[in-house]
């Protein structure tokens, strides 16, 4: 049985679920609504306020849609009632990142600045010149975007600069000098 998949889902009482006939889960709360198509095979029960994940069988297949289908929905719920948010940090002279409406324009080093807008459902700030908050409902989502922010100049081993997740650590290694 699965570890993940055998706990049960807490609704708080501002959220709704609803499961179609398909699997199809629709999640409404507080922040907003997300909806997945969930594999059919799986069994999507609700009972008062909480929601279980069965399967149907114990082979390879439903075993490893099990903890899946349950981390999905989960993440569904928490994401319309707290929402997520990704930190960025950006390090190296003359590194920054501004905030123009719904545009960051970032300058990492280039001969030109980058200039990115936030796709629909995901909000970007940027608190100070080194600091980057992705924030949004779908955890999948924002995660990409801050993805796609950080793939624009990775963080180097020798000094550190670029742009990396908050608190992320960065393995450095000596220059040619050091012994």
């Amino acid at each position: 049985m699965s570890r993940i998949g055998k706990k049960a889902i807490q609704l708080p009482q501002e959220v709704n679920v609803t499961v179609d006939d398909n699997n199809y889960v629709t999640v409404k709360g507080p922040l907003g609504t997300l909806s997945e198509q969930i594999n059919k095979d799986m069994i999507i029960s609700r009972e008062e306020d909480e929601i279980l994940i069965k399967r149907p069988s114990d082979n390879k297949k439903h075993k490893s849609l099990h903890g899946l289908t349950r981390s999905l929905i989960a993440n569904m719920v928490h994401g319309v009632t707290k929402g997520y948010e990704k930190k960025l940090e950006i390090v190296g002279v003359g590194y920054r990142a501004v905030k123009q409406g719904n545009q960051i324009v970032l300058s990492l080093g280039y001969s030109h600045t980058i200039e990115l807008t936030a796709p629909e459902g995901i909000t970007i700030e940027a608190p100070t010149q080194t600091e980057v908050v992705v924030k949004g409902i779908d955890k999948q989502r924002v995660g990409n975007y801050a993805a796609k922010i950080r793939a624009y100049r990775k963080p180097e081993p020798y000094k550190g600069k670029g742009v990396r997740y908050a608190g992320e650590y960065i393995r450095r290694k000596e220059g040619k000098t050091g012994k």
